[in-house]
């Protein structure tokens, strides 16, 4: 993992090159007040004030420069200087308005290399340093959450299961002194059938399990965060085609997501009771793999008649609810890479937020605005719960006819989250498709920092 912590240090007036942070508005004015040296500089390098414009200033000294930057990024943009981040050579920077702010963020995450199956060339570090030391602890927390959020999506399914998932959760465990469980393979046909179900057909070796974690006084509110662990999808007998199963290593995305922000909470000493909750398989193919029509009992105790054996995440998670509802918690959240159509509708980089408590959705958005964290509402529309009917169970996994998917799979969640308890559902990509300052293409944390900044706002 990346030593962030070291690379955002706190401002004592060490030595460092200033960053000139521009907007295009204000590029006019701020070229006239530079020396003719620069302004002639800058006129045949055609840097003209548009936004993204980049360039070396020369100093006084022959071996002093300055960086600028003409950036249309508010300031409250984690992104602002990013692409700096990237760019500059090995150094110690600071901004010349001294006001780092959430850009921080971006520096230190522009830094970051997934580097598991491939060295990259060593960069050395680029240390920026901050007038407002306080915020220094938590913007180093949410770079590390980040990451870990994109390094477990980024890793291959040989070498990420079940297991991996959960030795993931008892490294938390150990570090936060946290309560962790583990129900496995054959165990789980009694207590969690659908999770068992769904595993069944993997390899001993990827067994599925329920991987909890729990945490904090039995006093404080209980927050169930829940993450969609599938870590690698082919679809079952269902199978998926080549196209569709090339990025389903990421399925264990909601996971990560889930590891990633209680993390958080416990590093904060929020002040919650966390229940921590992975169903972790692998949806593989074999003589024993579960088969459209089968019908499946629950730990809820309502049957599901299979209907497709590639909407197999939202069973798993309806095990793992049922669980978490039996602790009586204040609050449910659970992440997940859950369905195709929340793609189509919303591309990669928004979210799925479904909710049921009008307050908990408003924060949510509002959050996601703040730290430019976007998510977008979709609704429990009542009128398509019809369309989970069975002619023989309780109801379908997935409907016929394809239409509102993302919608029809949240309402199939929502059947075993009880009456009057908040909960949000998350339906996330995980994924990244274009690179980005400091968003490289691959894995991604979709929703996290802004579902942190609403536990944080509510249990601090």
């Amino acid at each position: 993992m990346t030593d962030f912590a070291a690379l955002l240090q706190p401002d004592r007036g060490q030595p460092a090159r200033a960053i000139d942070v521009v907007h295009p508005d204000r590029f006019a004015d701020w070229l006239s007040a530079q020396p003719p040296r620069v302004r002639t500089l800058l006129a045949a390098q055609k840097i003209n004030g548009k936004a993204g414009n980049r360039a070396i200033l020369p100093g006084d000294a022959p071996d002093d420069w300055s960086a600028l930057l003409v950036c249309d990024e508010p300031e409250s943009s984690p992104w602002r200087i990013a692409s700096q981040g990237e760019i500059l050579p090995e150094g110690t920077y600071r901004l010349r308005d001294g006001n780092v702010g959430a850009a921080g963020l971006g520096w230190l995450l522009a830094q970051h290399r997934f580097d598991r199956y491939r060295a990259s060339e060593p960069a050395g570090a680029r240390v920026l340093l901050s007038s407002d030391p306080a915020r220094i602890d938590e913007t180093v927390r949410l770079a590390e959450a980040t990451a870990k959020v994109r390094d477990l999506v980024n890793i291959g399914a040989s070498d990420l299961g079940p297991a991996e998932l959960e030795a993931e959760a008892a490294m938390l465990a150990d570090r936060f002194a946290a309560t962790l469980t583990v129900t496995r393979g054959d165990a789980l046909a009694t207590g969690y059938p659908m999770i068992h179900t769904v595993g069944q057909a993997a390899s001993r070796e990827r067994a599925p399990r329920l991987i909890e974690l729990e945490w904090g006084s039995p006093d404080h509110p209980r927050v169930a965060i829940i993450g969609k662990g599938v870590c690698f999808d082919s679809g079952g007998l269902d199978i998926k085609p080549s196209s569709g199963m090339r990025l389903m290593k990421k399925d264990m995305g909601g996971a990560a997501h889930a590891l990633a922000l209680a993390g958080l909470v416990m590093a904060a000493g929020l002040k919650l009771r966390l229940h921590l909750l992975i169903p972790a398989v692998e949806n593989a193919i074999a003589g024993n793999a579960f088969r459209p029509g089968d019908v499946l009992r629950t730990r809820h105790g309502m049957t599901v008649e299979n209907t497709n054996t590639d909407a197999e995440g939202r069973l798993i998670l309806g095990d793992a609810l049922t669980k978490a509802a039996e602790g009586n918690p204040s609050l449910i959240l659970d992440f997940a890479t859950l369905t195709g159509a929340a793609r189509v509708a919303l591309g990669a980089d928004l979210p799925a937020t479904f909710a049921n408590d009008e307050a908990l959705a408003a924060d949510l958005l509002a959050a996601g605005t703040a730290v430019h964290d976007p998510m977008w509402r979709l609704p429990l529309w009542d009128g398509y719960d019809e369309m989970l009917k069975s002619d023989i169970a309780d109801m379908v996994n997935a409907p016929d006819g394809g239409f509102a998917g993302a919608i029809t799979a949240a309402l199939f969640l929502r059947r075993f989250v009880p009456a009057g308890v908040p909960w949000a559902h998350l339906d996330t990509f995980a994924w990244r498709p274009v690179a980005k300052p400091a968003r490289p293409k691959g894995g991604e944390a979709l929703g996290l920092r802004a579902v942190w900044q609403v536990l944080k706002a509510r249990y601090a």
